[in-house]
């Protein structure tokens, strides 16, 4: 199952084991509407925190949970996976996340999953250019998520273009060094590092 394998690909590439498998979240329509899931999109994480437990369940559309056939849709699957293991890796360290910080962290994320698997056919800059230029926002949005989404957008752009010489070059080693060194970076500095 695609969620299964993109959790494998981040935590490879991350150097991380998260012990909570997202195929064990998977929420369906149903059940994620029960929880209060809005379905305006595709995917959707759903977050619970009661008397200091975290409850994580991500909704992902049918048509997301097997290899889709374009790449839009393929970065739908890896936004949410990469929000689960953020949020719960970040749970797990006992510390906080901000909405923008798990969006900026989602789009280097699916760059990453993304660069690395067409690694053979060196393929980053066009893929850096349809994930980071040609982008369009659901018009359901509101003023403030559009704006976290551009932004998030702005910060990951900054970043992967960073990493194009990297990868144009064949360093596998320090592009990975580069992916872990900013995943681990927390808040502000996150923030910061990425918009360099």
């Amino acid at each position: 199952m695609l969620p299964a394998r993109i959790q494998q690909h981040l935590e490879a590439i991350y150097g991380i084991r998260c012990e909570l498998r997202v195929t064990d979240c998977l929420l369906d329509e149903q059940q994620a509407r029960a929880l209060g899931g809005t379905m305006r999109a595709r995917e959707e994480l759903l977050v619970r925190e009661e008397e200091g437990q975290l409850e994580l369940g991500l909704f992902l559309a049918p048509e997301l949970l097997h290899q889709p056939a374009d790449l839009g849709a393929f970065c739908e699957a890896a936004e949410g996976v990469s929000h689960f293991l953020y949020l719960h890796r970040a749970a797990s360290l006992d510390r906080q996340v901000t909405l923008l910080e798990l969006e900026a962290q989602a789009e280097v994320d699916k760059f990453a999953i993304c660069a690395l698997g067409a690694w053979a056919a060196g393929t980053a800059k066009g893929l850096f250019s349809r994930l980071f230029d040609e982008i369009s926002l659901r018009g359901t949005l509101t003023d403030q998520e559009s704006w976290r989404y551009r932004e998030a957008n702005r910060l990951a752009r900054s970043f992967c273009r960073r990493l194009l010489p990297v990868i144009a070059a064949r360093r596998l080693d320090k592009l990975l060094a580069e992916l872990r060194y900013a995943y681990r970076l927390g808040a502000e500095a996150k923030l910061d590092y990425l918009a360099r």
